[in-house]
């Protein structure tokens, strides 16, 4: 096939993985995508899981000065964020809380844009590029590029990618799972989501990807239905962590939601796991993100050599999903909630044999 790093498989394999094989030959003979000369950076690493960078990354892409860009465009150093005191909350008015609303409707829209485009074939780089281009459309700035020197415009993790992959030339394959973290500046205040995707109906079909996927969807919609006024920040983390572990999940603790609004990563920090220590409760006029990574494994991470790809140490599964909120005087706003047209979406979790044998035996009685 001339692609570096490939290897002869058993025909066992070949006739298990047929579809794949084909998008790989498909790919090779320029019918796809083009990933001549392409390579694995790290040849030396020990990889905890199948996934595998393919390089080389494609140049930075461009943002228009026409379009307000954050402090960090430049130098890659987050300056304002790294001055502000960790202790307080801010409050937005009803001119700020308009901005957000707005700033969160564009995301969503580039979200659901970028993930339209999901299909076995395609590499990390095109949704990437795809990302870009409607960022731009809507005269936004892709709040990851150049953040803290991170390269590319989103974060594409796919599988025993915990978060922050790198988009690069690896693709697609059907039977993957992916999560697209998006976030844009616009106009002076950021937005951030994410969602974990199937791809093709081999992940549908797989009985864990869907447990993982599903439960961490279900962990994120259990979180906000405790927004509101004067609920402590430390309470999210209980709810998730309680669901995770009834469907045999582990919380990846490591990383959390933070406050989000003029600042990319503000206060509060919001901890995802139980018996945490967080101060403070929700007021009217915060916002925030609730953003819970769930593995089928160990909460065990280690780095890729890139300093930015973090995976499971065990080289499990995992998903993730996230919102901007917006705390009312009521409840909560879902800044970035889906709508009817959005990709993707819940689908049933599987059946097990002992539940199948359950409802039978109902069925029968």
């Amino acid at each position: 096939m001339g692609r570096q790093d490939s290897y002869f498989c058993s025909q066992d394999c070949f006739k298990r993985n047929w579809n794949q094989h084909m998008t790989l030959h498909k790919t090779a003979q320029g019918k796809t995508q083009n990933v001549t000369g392409a390579y694995n950076p790290f040849p030396t690493y020990s990889f905890t899981g199948p996934v595998r960078p393919v390089y080389p990354l494609s140049a930075k892409r461009t943002v228009p000065k026409s379009i307000k860009h954050p402090d960090w465009a430049e130098t890659g150093i987050p300056k304002g964020e790294r001055r502000l005191n960790r202790r307080k909350i801010d409050i937005l008015d009803a001119k700020g809380q308009d901005a957000m609303r707005k700033v969160c409707g564009l995301a969503r829209e580039v979200l659901d844009i970028t993930a339209a485009e999901l299909k076995p074939g395609i590499t990390t780089d095109y949704l990437d590029e795809v990302c870009h281009k409607a960022c731009i459309a809507r005269n936004s700035y892709p709040s990851p590029l150049n953040y803290n020197q991170f390269p590319k415009s989103l974060c594409t993790s796919p599988n025993e990618v915990v978060c922050h992959g790198i988009p690069d030339q690896r693709i697609f394959l059907d039977g993957d799972i992916i999560n697209l973290d998006i976030s844009l500046y616009h106009e002076g205040y950021h937005a951030d989501l994410n969602e974990t995707y199937y791809v093709g109906n081999r992940a549908r079909a797989d009985p864990d990807s869907v447990r993982i996927v599903e439960t961490t969807r279900e962990c994120l919609n259990k979180a906000i239905e405790l927004v509101k006024p004067g609920t402590p920040i430390r309470e999210f983390g209980s709810v998730i962590e309680k669901h995770a572990k009834s469907r045999n999940c582990s919380v990846v603790a490591t990383w959390g939601g933070h406050g989000i609004n003029t600042e990319f990563h503000p206060p509060p920090w919001i901890p995802h796991y139980a018996k945490n220590k967080a101060v403070g409760v929700c007021k009217p006029g915060m916002t925030f993100t609730v953003e819970p990574i769930l593995t089928l494994g160990k909460p065990r991470e280690v780095y890729w050599p890139d300093n930015w790809t973090n995976v499971t140490a065990d080289g499990k599964r995992t998903a993730q999903f996230e919102h901007t909120l917006l705390v009312t005087e009521t409840g909560v706003e879902v800044l970035t909630a889906a709508n009817e047209n959005s990709p993707g979406g819940p689908i049933p979790m599987p059946t097990t044999t002992d539940e199948t044998a359950k409802a039978n035996g109902a069925s029968n009685a």
